[in-house]
């Protein structure tokens, strides 16, 4: 179920509570998905934070914290970064 470690980093879904990550990659199939992540002003360079990840996944991008569901967490791909 889920996305396994890559070179280029994992998916967001896999980050704990309190983890930073900056987007290297959104990828889904699914065209509503797509289009959600482009409202939310998800892309390419951004640097999120997970909040919370049960019982529902909170995130921080850009200032804004945001619920996701785990769908779009799935197509979010992060580098881990320590700060």
């Amino acid at each position: 179920m889920f996305t396994p470690f890559t070179v280029m980093g994992c998916s967001l879904e896999l980050l704990k509570s309190g983890e930073v990550g900056i987007v290297t990659v959104c990828q889904s199939q699914d065209e509503t998905i797509r289009k959600k992540l482009i409202l939310m002003g998800i892309k390419t360079g951004n640097t999120i934070t997970v909040e919370q990840q049960f019982p529902t996944f909170v995130i921080k991008c850009g200032g804004l914290s945001m619920t996701i569901d785990r769908e779009i967490a799935r197509a979010i791909y992060v580098r881990v970064i320590d700060i």
